[in-house]
């Protein structure tokens, strides 16, 4: 047996979710943030069977889509001690952190 912990963004969580029942796939949910954007992820954990992890980690790569958004950088003040605007750039955010590692022992009571 396997755990995976996936990490995907919040906008991906209710599709991926579906996409598990779908595949009945058990996984617990876990609401976290993290990430240089400080933006809402949730972490999944799933106890799997070996020969089913690469459907399960294809099913997190088809649904955890990375897109682009604009953020405005935090304002700094330089060494003169003049103000320097912030303008908004471009990050590419989503996709998905996996984690895939063995279990030594696995029990469901």
């Amino acid at each position: 047996m396997k755990l995976i912990t996936a990490i995907v963004q919040d906008k991906d969580t209710t599709k991926l979710s579906n996409a598990f029942v779908k595949a009945n796939v058990r996984a617990t949910r876990l609401t976290t943030s993290g990430g240089f954007l400080r933006s809402g992820n949730t972490t999944f954990l799933i106890a799997i069977e070996d020969e089913r992890v690469q459907a399960v980690l294809d099913m997190i790569q088809s649904v955890s889509q990375k897109r682009k958004q604009y953020m405005v950088p935090p304002v700094s003040l330089d060494a003169g001690g003049a103000h320097v605007g912030a303008y908004p750039v471009e990050v590419e955010v989503g996709g998905a952190t996996v984690y895939t590692q063995s279990i030594e022992s696995f029990h469901q009571f």
